[in-house]
């Protein structure tokens, strides 16, 4: 009999082709648009184009309904579709790739590489017609979810070649490009690796150091040079998306992506690096000397690198909260076992009311993180272009909640969590990266937050120029044309969630006030710093946190929502998890509105002396109080 490998990828690649058959007799597939990144999905349509985001809403106190309500999903034929690669791909991970063996060995075992080429695991969002399975993103979130359940050092080699490594190609790639390129990169013949960071710039994007310049013959060729560091794939990438400076006709670089590939000659990279977690993921350097780069590689424009960048990561974040969830799940079970089976003080430890809020914590914040991940999807599959500042929101709310409900598992498995035989050790490992990669969690806050104030002072045209890109352009945002529009800015109409059925009146009200404090919040923000608001970071840190917050209950209240309408069987259950995050997020929220005004005492006083001590501890280079011993 075949080996468990080739029957699955035999039962996969027959599921592929059934669903391929199902694809083709739908005339979506035939007619779908391209969605504005340039990539042909099967449940992709015009129904969402114009629909705006939610989270800038709420910085005005309005509440954009139709982005979480009807609760998006995808049509039943791709759901059937869906089960079939769901069902034999989560058999392979759970049977078959060893997540401790990878971590130990710190690398992906080659026989689970090569079994998950045919599945497609290498091309889950990649067009058919190039190789690829062609996942819409609530396809795509579904498959990671099982991944992240299982291995995330696993995850971070796929996702590392598709959701950005060759994503560039995807988006912004020419036909010839996509035909060279993709076939062999959506097989797993090949893997790709994105090469932003450098040592010298992290957030800081548009400061690379890496230089592209014309070569001397006239050609068109570029001659690439530079460093790059802590490059996901970057020991095994046959194909890499670099970014480098480029010289401009008037005398200025700009950045340009390019498709560089290893065999052009003079890259080389460092040895895998030693990491905390993600072990069996390849991190290395890479350097480039005198490589030479044809002119066709150019990817996009020259000088349009920071765009494609942006494009690549704001694409690249919606999956992190689907594989997320699935990490949150397997802790969940754990658990949720430890705690009925283990006894203390003649009892069950589920039973003591402690371990029982825990739990409930727990459920709360997946269910709410899991919403807001499928939430997201659905609108990019449905042709929402405008869903930047949720993405941004989904990474940082399911990478913090994840690592809660991790720490939370461990703590209610006492020693055993701490044990490499359970799984918790390494899981709590894997998710420390995923609050910095991908955009750290205080970058993503101030890009949440400048874009919302952006939207409260809309009518300012000089600050709506300098937010065109608001990281870039720190310095010019929230300029003197404040004070001339002060008047302008007038109390929005009392926002409401008015789909919300009476079961979950408890979290909409909360929602609606939350909603209108921000509102109003955001304004005294304005009309008290002006141009000062951008180096008013922590009250705007505050700001974007609850923005997160209210963004991730609504798409809670949205789907439990559905799930009354529907009477299905875990109705209850999902609204009692619906009120029961939006009442404790409600308390956060409120918190956090009171302290970002600047009358509030944090305002007025906490924050000056948190500023005055971080000042002290960078002048001393180290803890600056007297030893109470005095030595």
């Amino acid at each position: 009999p075949s080996p468990p490998s080739a029957q699955l990828g035999t039962a996969t690649q027959c599921a592929r082709l059934s669903a391929a058959e199902m694809l083709v007799s739908r005339a979506a597939r035939a007619t779908s648009r391209a969605a504005p990144w340039g990539l042909r999905m099967a449940s992709t349509s015009a129904a969402g184009s114009d629909i705006t985001g939610f989270t800038r809403e709420l910085f005005m106190g309005r509440l954009n309904s139709k982005f979480m309500h009807p609760f998006p999903e995808p049509k039943e034929e791709d759901l059937e579709t869906l089960k079939m690669l769901v069902d034999p791909f989560s058999k392979f991970m759970e049977n078959e790739n060893d997540a401790a063996k990878n971590d130990r060995e710190c690398a992906v075992d080659e026989a689970v590489k090569e079994s998950l080429k045919p599945m497609g695991a290498y091309g889950m969002m990649t067009p058919e017609e190039y190789g690829g399975v062609g996942l819409d993103h609530t396809g795509y979130a579904r498959l990671v979810e099982v991944v992240g359940a299982h291995d995330l050092g696993l995850g971070i080699h796929l996702g590392a070649s598709q959701s950005i490594g060759y994503k560039g190609i995807v988006l912004y790639g020419n036909k010839e490009q996509k035909e060279k390129y993709l076939p062999k990169l959506a097989s797993g013949e090949h893997v790709a690796a994105f090469c932003l960071t450098e040592d010298g710039s992290g957030s800081d994007a548009q400061s690379i150091k890496t230089r592209a310049v014309p070569a001397d013959d006239g050609s068109g060729d570029f001659i690439l040079n530079g460093g790059k560091i802590w490059i996901s794939n970057g020991g095994l990438a046959e194909v890499f998306t670099v970014f480098a400076q480029t010289p401009q006709p008037d005398g200025k670089d700009k950045m340009t992506a390019f498709i560089v590939e290893r065999g052009f000659g003079g890259i080389t990279n460092g040895a895998p690096e030693k990491k905390m977690g993600i072990n069996c993921s390849n991190t290395t350097t890479l350097n480039f000397d005198d490589t030479r780069v044809p002119a066709a590689n150019v990817l996009g424009e020259v000088g349009g690198g920071f765009k494609v960048a942006m494009g690549i990561l704001n694409q690249g974040r919606f999956g992190m909260g689907g594989a997320l969830t699935g990490t949150m799940k397997t802790c969940m079970k754990y658990a949720a076992a430890h705690a009925a089976e283990r006894t203390q003080f003649g009892k069950k430890i589920g039973e003591f009311e402690m371990i029982q809020g825990k739990l409930a914590g727990m459920a709360t914040r997946l269910y709410a993180t899991e919403s807001l991940a499928y939430a997201i999807a659905g609108n990019m599959d449905r042709g929402v272009t405008d869903f930047q500042m949720e993405a941004a929101c989904g990474k940082v709310f399911s990478s913090e909640c994840a690592w809660w409900v991790a720490d939370e598992t461990l703590q209610i498995l006492g020693g055993l969590g701490f044990m490499r035989e359970y799984p918790i050790e390494r899981i709590v490992r894997d998710l420390r990266i995923f609050r910095i990669f991908e955009g750290s969690s205080e970058i993503l806050r101030l890009f949440v937050a400048l874009y919302g104030v952006k939207a409260a002072g809309d009518d300012l045209k000089p600050l709506q120029k300098a937010l065109k890109n608001p990281l870039a352009n720190l310095g010019a945002i929230v300029g003197p044309a404040v004070s001339i529009a002060r008047a302008r800015i007038g109390a929005p109409e009392k926002p409401s969630l008015d789909f919300a059925p009476a079961q979950l009146r408890p979290a909409a009200d909360v929602v609606e006030d939350c909603a209108a404090r921000l509102g109003a919040a955001t304004r005294e923000l304005l009309l008290k710093h002006g141009k000062g608001i951008v180096d008013r970071q922590l009250p705007l840190e505050r700001a974007a946190s609850a923005a997160m917050e209210i963004t991730a209950a609504t798409a809670a209240i949205a789907r439990a929502t559905r799930a009354v309408s529907r009477s299905t069987d875990t109705a209850a259950l999902e609204v009692s998890l619906a009120n029961g995050f939006a009442l404790e997020a409600g308390q956060r929220v409120r918190a956090l509105i009171r302290d970002m005004t600047p009358s509030s005492e944090a305002g007025t006083t906490i924050d000056p002396l948190r500023r005055d001590i971080a000042k002290s501890v960078i002048a001393a280079g180290e803890y600056p109080a007297r030893h109470p011993l005095g030595f």
